[in-house]
């Protein structure tokens, strides 16, 4: 090591070492006869953690000092998965941490693999936040993301005679060596009681009596931009007791009930619901959206106060950005804020409501959109329920300018609904207290203003924009597929991690026969990797050699699962019945991954058919070698980054007008997969960059599949297709039950009797066929489809995170990038240790206090 030089800030292969073994011998006493694999993986993640820690407080420092106006991104899932392989490459000392491992005898790959994934999502909405912090603090802009620190994170799924069996997921059980708990930051919730109004100077003061009390802790991850310099904060609340026991309850010998409250109160943040239609109108699913919001809330008023400034500033301050209706309680509780505690009168708060707030929608599901009786809110949050009628009361008078006479019509866009028991529509409540409502991709964002809010696109024309979904191409390029990566750079430089709009450099490269002879080798190592990590993971086998079609998302009706299960049954119907298909027919595996909410049946029946249909294929002695069936359990962030760089056909087949937005896509066209797909969410700017020629795009487009509904037969599309009439006679006959007759019956009845109303049959045959020119293409020209694979990354610029948070910091939160100077030897440590009291002395009575090192900092 340099001389004077402390460990803790060296970024050389002895200092991390170093450092490493100085944790494991002294922040867990261990040593070569009583390390375990955590404690090894827990050093290292210390060793990596002190060499951010400095860094995550000069980037505070700095953003308080230039009074930087901060992104405050709300949402009740953030699906992090692994943080130390994504902390490395962001402080880029990959090769350092692989040299000081192997010194001393270790793979880093290894202890890398220790981590359990942080599932505190549910999919593409989690995991899209995640992107999204990567992106700010690489941009350097100043931002916390705010969330729940779950206990137990999206459940591990395991499969059982072809079910899905939900197992919790203990990610904490081994602790979180990335975080650092803030006992000083502790926030009293509230739920219940009532509202009482005093009158005071003429005006109506209200005061909200609580009949429970919940306290939040925060518990802070560092988010590392790329290359270090600037390092914000994933702040995540855990419910805790006000109190630990009960003391005289103890004493008289009633354990149980001694700790009874406490128990409660932090079953608050103890698990992540699925994503399920099922936790509406659950009790403790609206205590947490309450819980969050309130503890973030009060965070950041906390924070501004500091600044002694008057309210009319806080706009400049902060931008608060609600990640879908989660924390849509943010527009009461802030409205609560300023007129109950802080004084302010209605007027005057609700302009600072209005401009500090931003909603992003994720859902074009009519019936996804969240709810909650109205009874349970006013019980549950008794004064916020009396400033949304507030806010609902003062927004109708303003609507019945825009629809006289037009009773149904204010219907439609009160916040109310009229049902028994009442609705409160949090979609409503979200746009009318939002000076922005976005989309998350163009198709998306046209069918919020024409179909789903047509209404509030008429009051609010200035409102609705689109900001189509992006994916952080640092963690799902560079570090998910490090030999593409590496191909990249040599072909076109470096400058594409930050700045991945010079991807399309890579395009002149598609006809270099050399460069493509490379990138073939690099998808197969790929694939030999993934099939590794299959069989390790989960025992499943799979060929390197065969076409590795991938269909890995939520388990759901409209991502069309079931209409991928369907084609595999043409195939294997043609394999067996068609000598001339099957002697000219190349091998093929098709992989499926994915959870079921544990509530939705026929997702989970949809998974349960995949598996019968792979149990009787892959036992089929006709097709062996020829056709193979996966369903690969517990898919999640850690398997994604193995499967996506393996991928050559990406499947993204989900009903035109039903997809928002999906980032999936996304992540295998910048890891060269092609994409077999329908004109929905943003398969429609993927073809647009792309092109439609280097994509396989099927089936009915948004607006056919509107016209054709009302009369939509599906009986007709299957009696006039023979072959597919097959297929649905096989299903039928019970051919895949594997002695569970009728089991798939719920499937049919979705399917026939309720009419099939994602219009799979509408889409079969165009698939099958559009299915076979890829497969034909991909095995009679694999140098073209290499080519086509290269352009389609070249292509991919538009769909990264940092473009998408570019137009949300300039069109939405107004926000500037802040500077941080990179500063790895820290001369501020015995400053910052001192006690604050000494200091206020010292410089009261002149005498001099510890010197602390000047903040270089600088706005751009």
């Amino acid at each position: 090591m340099k001389t004077g030089q402390l460990t803790r800030f060296g970024h050389t292969s002895a200092d991390i070492a170093q450092d490493f073994a100085e944790h494991l011998k002294y922040s867990l006493d261990a040593d070569v006869y009583h390390a375990t694999a955590e404690g090894r993986y827990t050093a290292l993640a210390y060793a990596i953690r002190d060499r951010i820690i400095h860094q995550w407080d000069l980037s505070r420092k700095t953003q308080r000092a230039t009074n930087s106006k901060r992104v405050y991104y709300l949402s009740l899932e953030f699906l992090m998965g692994r943080a130390m392989t994504n902390n490395i490459i962001n402080m880029k000392l990959k090769g350092e941490v692989k040299e000081a491992m192997a010194e001393l005898g270790y793979r880093y790959e290894d202890l890398a693999d220790v981590e359990p994934d942080a599932g505190l999502g549910n999919g593409g909405l989690g995991r899209l936040a995640a992107c999204f912090l990567d992106s700010l603090a690489t941009m350097e802009l100043p931002a916390y993301g705010y969330g729940i620190r779950y206990n137990y994170g999206i459940f591990r799924q395991q499969i059982r005679n072809g079910w899905q069996v939900e197992q919790p997921d203990n990610w904490l059980r081994d602790g979180n060596p990335w975080e650092i708990q803030r006992p000083d930051l502790i926030y009293p919730v509230q739920f219940g009681g009532e509202v009482k109004v005093i009158r005071e100077n003429g005006r109506d003061l209200f005061k909200w009596i609580g009949s429970e009390q919940i306290n939040g802790m925060a518990y802070d991850m560092p988010i590392i931009g790329y290359g270090g310099n600037t390092v914000n904060t994933l702040r995540l609340w855990s419910a805790k007791a006000p109190e630990e026991f009960n003391f005289q309850e103890f004493n008289e010998g009633d354990y149980t009930e001694a700790v009874r409250a406490k128990v409660s109160a932090e079953n608050l943040s103890q698990v992540l619901y699925p994503n399920d239609t099922l936790y509406m109108g659950k009790e403790l699913r609206l205590k947490q959206q309450y819980f969050f919001v309130a503890c973030s809330l009060a965070d950041i008023v906390r924070r501004f106060k500091r600044q002694n400034l008057s309210w009319s500033h806080f706009p400049e301050f902060a931008a608060i950005q609600l990640n879908d209706t989660h924390p849509s309680l943010s527009i009461p509780e802030m409205m609560r804020i300023l007129i109950d505690l802080e004084g302010l009168g209605w007027d005057e708060a609700w302009d600072i409501t209005l401009n500090v707030m931003g909603y992003t929608n994720h859902t074009l599901m009519p019936e996804a959109l969240e709810k909650w009786p109205l009874p349970m809110i006013q019980s549950i949050l008794p004064r916020h329920m009396q400033i949304i009628f507030e806010i609902n009361h003062r927004f109708l008078q303003q609507a019945v300018s825009f629809f006289p006479l037009q009773p149904q019509m204010l219907s439609k866009v009160s916040i109310v609904e009229e049902t028994n028991p009442k609705q409160v529509r949090m979609a409503n409540l979200s746009i009318i207290g939002s000076h922005s409502t976005n989309g998350v991709a163009v198709l998306h964002s046209e069918l919020l203003k024409t179909t789903m809010f047509p209404e509030f696109n008429l009051i609010f024309p200035d409102r609705f924009n689109n900001k189509t979904n992006g994916i952080t191409q640092r963690r799902w390029l560079l570090d998910a597929n490090p030999p593409l990566a590496a191909k990249i750079t040599e072909a076109i430089g470096d400058g594409w991690i930050t700045d991945y709009a010079q991807i399309s450099k890579l395009a002149p490269f598609a006809d270099d026969a050399a460069f493509r002879s490379d990138f073939a080798a690099i998808k197969r190592q790929a694939k030999i990797a993934a099939a590794d990590f299959l069989r390790k993971d989960c025992s499943l086998t799979v060929d390197p050699d065969t076409m590795f079609d991938v269909q890995v998302k939520r388990i759901h009706e409209y991502k069309r699962q079931f209409l991928n299960a369907l084609d595999i049954l043409m195939i294997y119907n043609r394999l067996k019945k068609d000598p001339q298909f099957a002697a000219s027919f190349p091998p093929m595996t098709f992989l499926f991954g994915g959870k079921a909410a544990p509530g939705y049946v026929n997702a989970k029946l949809i998974i349960k058919f995949i598996n019968n249909i792979a149990k009787v294929i892959n036992a089929d002695k006709d097709v062996a070698g020829k056709l193979t069936v996966l369903f690969m359990p517990n898919y999640r962030v850690t398997m994604a980054e193995k499967i996506i760089p393996a991928t050559n056909l990406s499947e993204q087949i989900s009903t035109a007008g039903t997809e928002a937005s999906g980032t999936g896509n996304m992540k295998f066209m910048c890891n060269g997969a092609l994409t077999i797909g329908t004109m929905d969410g943003a398969n429609v700017e993927i073809a647009q960059e792309a092109g439609k020629d280097n994509l396989f795009i099927f089936g009915h487009t948004e607006e056919e599949i509107a016209a054709m509904r009302s009369s939509y037969d599906p009986y007709s599309w299957v009696i006039n297709d023979p072959e597919i009439k097959k297929v649905v006679d096989l299903i039928v006959s019970g051919y895949f039950n594997v002695n569970e007759p009728n089991i798939f019956e719920p499937l049919r009845r979705a399917l026939f009797d309720r009419g099939d109303r994602y219009f799979h049959f509408a889409d079969l045959r165009d698939y099958a066929d559009t299915h076979e020119r890829a497969r034909k293409l991909y095995f009679s020209d694999p140098d073209e489809w290499n080519r086509k694979a290269i352009l389609n990354i070249a292509a991919s610029g538009k769909f990264s995170s940092d473009r998408t948070i570019r137009e949300y910091a300039d069109e939405i939160w107004h926000v500037k990038p802040c500077h941080i100077e990179l500063d790895p030897n820290s001369d501020t440590v015995l400053a910052d240790a001192r006690n604050p009291e000494a200091v206020m002395a010292g410089a009261t009575s002149g005498t001099d206090a510890a010197p602390t090192k000047k903040i270089k900092a600088t706005k751009k």
